[in-house]
């Protein structure tokens, strides 16, 4: 090699590694930036920038922390176990006022418990859920709610959901209303919590009612994820389908008893009584315990509780079927049953919800009785309410206090200790 060139090759190399290292020592600014530094950064730091909708969690859309009130004129006999209202529908606005449907039980006894489901009987639910019927109320106001009855009672044996009909959605499309649900042919803890969808429909959201009587959206063939329970049923319109995104209750192997993981999957329909085509890329969404969405600007947005990696997330899919985690919170709403003012519209820009209805088990203390609550949130292009948007809640000790240590968790510490003690 000419000895020139050599020469300006290695000056040219040892420029080059001067800006880099001028450049890997420059400081991360004090004032977080909006745009990425031209820097290099952390995979954590590159991840605030490329995965998130802001940099800082209350300047994002799809960002909020929850609030619950009481709920005025539902009356649960002491809290008993007797009475569940549980599963909420989302919550709709027609005639005047905001309508509700839940799953509603009123039994003589309170459930005896999935595991020990063969002793439930006609009138002896197994689970919170057993035994159950499709209830609704109506409210002027959102916070005080006036029960008007059944919507949809249990059909007769043999037609699917004569053992419970549970855990609706309720959809609006072309001038009548559909309910779809849970049909339980068996008690729940028998073989586990399996059941297919069916749906009623009415003219009104009064009713009458119209059991179909038909399984909509059956199970999967053996082996499949959804082979044995398709729950949570929550329909929206999209492209002028029905897009219905739904639960699937698996993975349950003897040695991970109970299973931490749901997933959500999606079925889409031109009529609201199917065909429905399951998509081929379910699951859709890979946590959640329950499945709650709504439209959000040209996508569908969808709050992540409980179960799986991406437990207490708030997600977004552009295209409805991909979704990618865009805010993580907590305290979110179980069974979260929102106001979509936009859910039929077949909107190309989802405006959002700020508030809803949702349920809590284990009310008073007591594993069998669940009541309804409200919940408030700024998950909205309407709204600004910065007071939503706080990073964390300050939890009393009295609270923390509640999550204790069980006895063997306790003996495994104590004997932790006994071993230091005695090595010498």
């Amino acid at each position: 090699m000419n000895k020139n060139l050599y020469v300006l090759a290695v000056a040219l190399l040892a420029l080059s590694c001067n800006l880099k290292q001028t450049q890997n020592t420059e400081e991360f600014p004090f004032f977080i930036p909006d745009e990425k530094p031209n820097r290099p950064l952390s995979a954590a730091v590159e991840r605030n920038y490329e995965a998130y909708e802001h940099i800082r969690p209350e300047a994002s859309e799809l960002y909020t922390q929850f609030k619950y009130t009481k709920l005025d004129g539902f009356d649960y006999n002491g809290g008993d176990g007797t009475i569940t209202r549980r599963d909420p529908s989302k919550v709709i606005f027609e005639n005047g006022k905001y309508y509700v449907y839940y799953t509603g039980r009123k039994s003589p006894v309170k459930p005896v418990g999935m595991s020990r489901a063969k002793e439930a009987t006609d009138v002896i639910p197994s689970a919170d859920w057993d035994l159950s019927d499709i209830w609704y109320a109506t409210s002027e106001d959102g916070f005080t709610w006036e029960e008007q009855g059944i919507a949809v009672p249990r059909p007769p044996k043999p037609q699917p959901g004569w053992r419970s009909v549970t855990t609706t959605d309720i959809l609006k499309f072309n001038g009548k209303f559909y309910l779809y649900f849970q049909a339980f042919m068996e008690a729940s803890g028998l073989r586990g919590d399996f059941c297919p969808v069916s749906v009623a429909w009415a003219d009104s959201p009064d009713g009458p009612w119209h059991h179909t009587g038909k399984i909509v959206i059956p199970n999967g063939p053996e082996g499949s994820w959804d082979q044995y329970s398709i729950h949570d049923p929550y329909p929206l319109v999209h492209d002028g389908k029905i897009y219905l995104y739904y639960k699937g209750d698996f993975d349950k192997r003897e040695e991970f008893k109970p299973s931490k993981i749901r997933m959500q999957g999606l079925a889409i329909a031109e009529d609201p009584l199917g065909p429905f085509v399951k998509h081929p890329l379910n699951p859709v969404i890979n946590s959640g315990h329950e499945t709650t969405l709504f439209p959000f600007k040209e996508g569908v947005a969808a709050i992540i509780q409980r179960d799986g990696q991406e437990h207490n997330t708030i997600q977004y899919a552009k295209d409805w079927v991909n979704f990618e985690i865009a805010s993580i919170t907590e305290m979110l709403p179980v069974a979260a049953g929102p106001f979509v003012p936009d859910a039929f519209t077949d909107t190309k820009d989802g405006r959002g919800i700020t508030w809803g209805i949702s349920h809590v088990i284990n009310a008073g203390g007591n594993w069998r009785h669940t009541i309804l609550v409200r919940f408030d949130c700024d998950l909205s292009q309407d709204v600004d309410d910065q007071d939503m948007k706080d990073h964390y809640y300050n939890y009393t000790p009295e609270y923390l206090y509640k999550h204790r240590l069980n006895g063997k968790q306790k003996k495994r510490i104590q004997q932790q200790t006994r071993e230091l003690k005695n090595q010498k």
